[in-house]
């Protein structure tokens, strides 16, 4: 159904192929060498950007220490990857605390680590701020109204309106904290670049507004993730986004553009992730069904979170494909007792017909938040196995 070379090189291709074929399935295999790449091309895309990597997007020891050393920054979102950072040598002068929904305490343990930037979007985080993390910088994140044209949405649950993200960068001021920036998420897998010039200009307008009203000169722009991973559904290649993201910023900003803060997750691991599944059973309905079900043994809640809604589509390919391979429509469903658990039932793969238990599929691109869903052990399947090349 697909091409593989289309996703994924020849030599990366072989090289995984080499290095999992004695790996007990499911499991996921992360390519260290491309998100290394991934990297320096997002950094030579916007050279004038600080990156912070959101670490929720995949939070194994070898990709935050391979960032670190490329010196990236880091968003943080728990004190539990708090903890892991700091384990890895990682100063708190490069990490933000990006999460808009947190506890008092936890914010008063960020600050004694030493943390010093702080995400918020309410009054009562911001009192929190203000009592447990004293003199800090604080950004607002703005709620946007553009994301539901991303694959994965980020609306409603976070930010707030513009006008409320004016009053609490003065309620900052006043309570003592640094009013530093405006931050937004256009959402994640955002395929309409155009979501970055609209948020862009309400940025811009609260700049202006908070200087010439209040006094309150801010000096950062946080403009989260959003930039996509190679799924089935086409996307603009990085360099497109750069090139209108910066045009966007002069037309708005000119030459006072203030730091640009960028927090990739998907765009950085995504496509260095391949997921390696088992076909437990394939079945049909009734005896005239036209499509099969195809079991396997990973699913919603071992890995493929993501598939609900059928809102990310993987490029699946699999170990009968071969060119001239009879293919057809087919029903995919993981392995658990939940009906819930079925991952493609409107959007038709189609696959091979020979295909049989024992066989492997092979899901591209899912470098990003697959291990970290998973289920602790629902059903008693344990976590999905995570792997380095």
């Amino acid at each position: 159904m697909f091409n593989r070379s289309d996703f994924i090189s020849d030599s990366d291709w072989n090289r995984f192929i080499d290095f999992s074929k004695d790996l007990e399935t499911p499991n996921i295999v992360i390519n260290l060498h491309q998100i290394k790449q991934n990297y320096i091309k997002l950094r030579d895309s916007f050279p004038y950007a600080q990156i912070y990597y959101a670490v929720k997007a995949n939070p194994g020891d070898p990709v935050i220490t391979l960032l670190r050393d490329l010196g990236s920054n880091f968003d943080i979102a728990s004190r539990y990857e708090l903890d892991k950072v700091l384990s890895l040598d990682i100063h708190p002068d490069r990490l933000s605390y990006g999460n808009t929904i947190k506890k008092a305490r936890d914010i008063k343990y960020f600050y004694d680590k030493g943390v010093r930037m702080f995400a918020t979007d309410s009054k009562e985080d911001l009192k929190n701020i203000a009592e447990n993390a004293p003199k800090s910088r604080v950004y607002v994140r703005m709620l946007l109204d553009t994301t539901e044209t991303a694959d994965w949405p980020l609306s409603r649950k976070f930010g707030c309106h513009p006008d409320m993200a004016y009053d609490l960068l003065v309620m900052a001021r006043d309570l003592g904290l640094t009013p530093y920036g405006i931050s937004f998420h256009p959402g994640s897998q955002q395929r309409d670049i155009g979501a970055w010039n609209d948020a862009i200009a309400k940025a811009r307008y609260l700049y202006s507004s908070l200087e010439e009203e209040e006094g309150i000169r801010l000096t950062m722009i946080n403009m989260g993730g959003g930039f996509p991973a190679h799924y089935i559904n086409p996307t603009n290649e990085l360099e497109t986004y750069a090139s209108e993201i910066t045009r966007y910023l002069q037309d708005d900003f000119g030459e006072e553009s203030p730091l640009i803060v960028l927090e990739p997750g998907r765009s950085l691991v995504g496509d260095c992730g391949i997921l390696t599944s088992e076909v437990v059973m394939v079945s049909r309905k009734n005896n005239t069904a036209l499509q099969r079900w195809v079991y396997q043994d990973a699913g919603k809640f071992n890995g493929l979170i993501e598939t609900l809604d059928e809102s990310i589509k993987y490029p699946i390919i699999t170990s009968k494909d071969e060119p001239g391979v009879k293919e057809g429509e087919v029903i995919l469903a993981g392995p658990t007792c939940d009906s819930a658990d079925i991952m493609y039932e409107d959007f038709k793969y189609k696959l091979p017909i020979n295909l049989k238990a024992g066989d492997k599929l092979f899901w591209l691109t899912t470098g990003a938040y697959t291990s970290t869903y998973a289920s602790v052990a629902f059903n008693g399947f344990p976590p999905l196995k995570t792997y380095y090349m």
